[in-house]
């Protein structure tokens, strides 16, 4: 009987450590998934080989669902795709999630990297019943890629505004090319939509994968009085979170806790409304 209860201790003391319902499984963050993602546009946007899921023929959905599904199957990359397909799997909501649009509302669509990922839940919460919040399928990387992508992205309808940024990812752009680029996406952009907003890229911290001295202010130097000179409204991101990044942004990290991205996303969403408005 001794021995038989000194193995039920050891069992018992191994599978509260194993557990996932331990104590420190509840304190990891929601983002802390998201802390190790690929740095480079090549990574994150490789095709996946992920098997395509039953989520691009599930009778359940419509056929613009299962469209967008599959849109998603081809676009997300190896990292991201089966990242959302085990988040479907568990019943969360993500960025991706399919929309189906109020008629009666404003489409907008966001593009960006994975700061405006964090941040497209939160912003489509705070306009729920007010805006169609869309999400372009994949984690946009740099501005070359985007040129590549955009038709993609844009799809086959029209938009009442697109909120976009490309920064991060083209860290080690050359200044001429970055520029070019964006004029290139403005050029293209504009045909498909009433209005468009630009958002700052946010401060990337010393000894983050993504870190290059400098490289954030001087593409923000180029990006805003570029978006100015062609009456592109800019939302200075990178201004609003700077006070706030030792509370809300990861250590060494450019991403964000889930709170930095609720902060953040509040902000875009005020902005987006107002240009909404905005008689111009």
């Amino acid at each position: 009987m001794k021995n038989f209860m000194l193995s039920l201790m050891t069992l018992c003391i191994y599978a509260l450590t194993v557990s996932p319902c331990n104590a420190e499984d509840k304190k990891v963050d929601p983002a802390a998934k998201f802390a190790k993602e690929p740095s480079s546009g090549k990574a994150i946007n490789e095709k996946a080989q992920t098997t395509v899921t039953d989520r691009t023929t599930n009778p359940e959905f419509s056929a613009e669902q299962r469209g967008w599904e599959k849109i998603l199957a081809e676009n997300l990359g190896g990292f991201y795709y089966p990242l959302y397909i085990k988040s479907k799997a568990r019943g969360s909501i993500t960025a991706w999630d399919y929309v189906k649009d109020d008629p009666a509302l404003p489409r907008i669509l966001i593009i960006g990297d994975s700061i405006s990922r964090g941040c497209t839940v939160p912003v489509r919460n705070a306009l729920k019943g007010k805006v169609n919040v869309h999400r372009a399928p994949a984690n946009c990387g740099p501005t070359h890629y985007g040129l590549q992508k955009l038709d993609v992205w844009l799809g086959d309808d029209s938009w009442d505004l697109v909120v976009f940024n490309f920064g991060i990812h083209d860290r080690r752009t050359k200044t001429e090319e970055y520029t070019a680029n964006l004029e290139k996406l403005l050029a293209r952009i504009k045909p498909r939509t009433k209005k468009i907003m630009w958002y700052t890229s946010t401060p990337v911290p010393e000894g983050a994968n993504e870190y290059v001295e400098g490289s954030i202010d001087r593409l923000n130097g180029v990006a805003t009085p570029l978006m100015k000179s062609h009456k592109v409204p800019v939302i200075d991101l990178h201004a609003y979170i700077q006070p706030k990044i030792g509370e809300y942004q990861l250590p060494k990290n450019c991403h964000f806790k889930g709170e930095g991205y609720e902060y953040m996303g509040a902000f875009i969403a005020e902005n987006i409304l107002k240009q909404l408005a905005a008689r111009n």
